[in-house]
């Protein structure tokens, strides 16, 4: 099992402390965390980040962290996160694998969390030979259903209610994206990444 993915743009990789910095400014940004119930404090974001890296650590794969080949762009090339992940157990779906993404603002607009999400997928269907991978997000949150799409899934038409929100939540109505092996391979829009490391 490996823990290093190679885009044409992009390191899909372990984290680093070096990263907790950033990933704990995005959680703290209002436009990055739009779609979510609230902030999160730094040990909230630290703690998610030390989780993300134990989980792959542990299986070879997760909610990678993201940098950039290219870091002379930036003051630091971690980008935030994308990867895979076990759903919670209450789910109405699980037992599910989902993929999902969370990007610095700066680097919003530019396709990396397209590029970085395909190769997530890849992954999932040839490393960890999944039959199908889910996404979800609230109804309201437009930009990621617009990844989503792009990355061959399609919409379920199976809307839930997210169960650790209350029912009258602005968030709490979310979609249900998905898709299968096949579907994923007959994807022609799909661009495999460039290796695994």
């Amino acid at each position: 099992m490996t823990n290093v993915i190679e885009t044409d743009r992009l390191y899909l990789r372990q984290w680093q402390t070096s990263d907790f910095v950033i990933f704990a400014e995005m959680n703290a940004d209002p436009e990055v965390m739009q779609y979510f119930p609230k902030l999160l404090s730094t040990t909230v974001s630290n703690t998610i980040a030390k989780k993300c890296q134990q989980l792959i650590e542990d299986n070879g794969w997760g909610f990678w962290a993201v940098s950039l080949k290219d870091s002379s762009k930036k003051r630091n090339n971690f980008i935030g996160f994308v990867g895979l992940n076990d759903t919670h157990a209450n789910m109405s779906f699980a037992p599910a694998v989902e993929i999902a993404w969370r990007l610095r603002k700066e680097c919003w607009g530019q396709g990396y969390a397209t590029e970085a999400a395909r190769a997530a997928l890849q992954f999932a269907f040839t490393e960890l030979a999944l039959d199908d991978v889910v996404s979800f997000t609230a109804v309201i949150n437009k930009r990621s259903q617009l990844v989503m799409e792009r990355i061959g899934m399609t919409d379920s038409q199976d809307n839930f209610y997210h169960p650790a929100l209350n029912a009258d939540h602005r968030l709490a109505e979310h979609v249900l994206y998905k898709i299968t092996r096949p579907q994923w391979q007959k994807a022609v829009a799909l661009k495999p990444m460039r290796s695994f490391k």
